[in-house]
């Protein structure tokens, strides 16, 4: 058996024993990473370590601890607030704003996960606030994110259409950005149908102006308020957290049962709010009010995005700075801050793309795509490529893989069998539709911002989610776009 397939069938034993017997993934995949980089690959601990996303691994931790300061003090609050009155109070209308301005930022120039670091701990405290599916909105952020990818001036655009010209294949840089914009829009559409968007409609618009209380937030009148949501339907069923469950309703004969740990919503005053300031979109005691230590957290924010895309300094790096500074001035506010960062998703993540480094350090993944290129059929050579961008892609980088297999493609487009432009442009919207995945970037960015789920719960929703992705979008766009022959 070659070594290639070894770490293959390693991959799948991981998951395997990471779905049956609820252990870590991450931990399983720096075990496998060891085993299969150390006795089948003959690689040091240098080379083994060689894939371990550090880069990832800052953003993750500096994003999720700003964001949790943001959170500690009630600038998440104030931000939801905010934005509610810029929809006018329109629910359903809050996951395609997120949807756009991640879709607007990466059209402009931001590199995808640095938008939808940007946006989805916001667009996640919307959705925990509001009782909509957290599920439907982490895939509004990231989807929106691809939709604007690959403008003529954004990042993922720019290296497509300067690999393409760099092999002298035939390009449209107007046909790449149609296509994956109107790829992501429809399966928002479908996303949105499907996990409780009609439902969200029904609602209508909530009070904007702080005249209701807290628990009727985000429901029409005479709705009954559920104080979280199903991250598959998107129905309120009461907020969930890891180890707990939700809280039952008391009958007039029984005591109620313990109800779950109280979500950031709850009217309790945390550390940085001042009595009477509730934290939601209203209540007797009024609105929230702008303090000294959320103006700060919100110039904050605002200098994390002039950072990014200003001045295309790291998120991750620039994220840590900016919470230490707020750690330092409000130490109150961000004493318990480093213990919400989401470490156990850091630990899954790390892992599992450390071993795809090690997949690529022995050359399993160029194995793989040689071998398909090597097919004599090209239309079969063609959907196997999609699929390979977007398996990859799912634990990987989407630039990088784009990069290795359009070169790949090279051989047989010359034959003039198939449309450049058409296998293009699917590759490219093969490999970067499954960053839903929460072992990419983006979906595990989405994962780690998610407050008050249960984590091991909306993973497992991410990962079937990113699974069904990964199975349908490459046989669509090759459908759609390889078989007509579009070039």
């Amino acid at each position: 058996m070659s070594p290639e397939l070894v770490s293959i069938l390693v991959l799948v034993v991981v998951f395997v024993i990471a779905t049956t017997r609820s252990v870590n993934m991450g931990a399983l995949a720096f075990a496998a990473a060891f085993g299969v980089g150390t006795l089948v690959a003959d690689l040091d601990a240098d080379g083994i370590f060689a894939g371990f996303p550090g880069d990832l691994f800052v953003v993750l931790v500096g994003v999720t601890y700003l964001f949790a300061i943001a959170r500690a003090n009630g600038t998440t609050d104030w931000l939801v607030h905010a934005a509610v009155r810029l929809v006018r109070g329109r629910v359903a209308l809050i996951p395609w704003v997120m949807f756009a301005l991640t879709g607007a930022l990466t059209a402009i120039g931001a590199v995808s996960p640095a938008a939808v670091a940007i946006v989805a701990p916001i667009a996640l405290s919307f959705a925990t606030r509001y009782a909509i599916s957290p599920l439907l909105m982490g895939t509004m952020v990231v989807h929106g994110a691809q939709a604007g990818g690959f403008s003529p001036i954004s990042i993922y655009g720019s290296i497509v259409n300067g690999i393409v010209e760099r092999e002298g294949l035939p390009g449209s840089e107007v046909t790449l950005f149609l296509a994956s914009l109107i790829a992501n829009l429809l399966i928002a559409g479908v996303l949105f149908a499907l996990f409780g968007g009609r439902k969200l409609w029904a609602r209508g618009s909530v009070p904007t102006d702080g005249a209701t209380g807290e628990g009727d937030a985000g429901f029409a009148d005479g709705e009954t308020p559920g104080p979280g949501t199903d991250a598959t339907s998107g129905t309120a069923t009461g907020p969930v957290t890891s180890g707990a469950t939700p809280a039952t309703p008391a009958t007039p004969a029984t005591p109620a049962t313990p109800t779950a740990p109280a979500s950031p919503t709850a009217v309790a005053v945390r550390p940085g709010r001042e009595a009477g300031d509730t934290g939601g979109t209203g209540g007797t005691a009024g609105i929230i009010r702008l303090t000294p230590a959320r103006i700060a957290t919100l110039t904050a924010l605002v200098a994390l995005v002039v950072a990014v895309l200003g001045f295309d300094l790291d998120a991750g790096l620039t994220a840590v700075t900016l919470a230490v500074v707020l750690s330092t001035a409000w130490p109150d506010d961000s004493r318990r801050a480093v213990g919400e960062i989401a470490w156990s998703t850091v630990l899954l993540i790390c892992g599992v793309l450390t071993y795809v480094g090690v997949l690529e350090e022995m050359g399993t993944i160029t194995w793989a795509g040689e071998g398909v290129g090597g097919i004599g059929v090209p239309l079969l050579a063609a959907v196997l490529l999609c699929y390979i961008g977007a398996v990859v892609s799912a634990f990987a980088s989407s630039v990088g893989i784009m990069g290795a297999l359009i070169p790949l493609a090279v051989p047989f487009l010359a034959q003039g069998e198939i449309g450049a432009v058409g296998m293009v442009v699917a590759l490219a919207v093969s490999a970067t539709v499954v960053d839903v995945s929460p072992f990419s970037t983006n979906g595990a960015l989405v994962l780690a911002a998610a407050p008050d789920v249960d984590r091991e719960r909306f993973f497992r929703q991410l990962m079937v989610y990113g699974g069904i992705v990964v199975a349908a979008v490459p046989a669509l766009a090759w459908l759609v776009l390889v078989v007509p022959g579009l070039g």
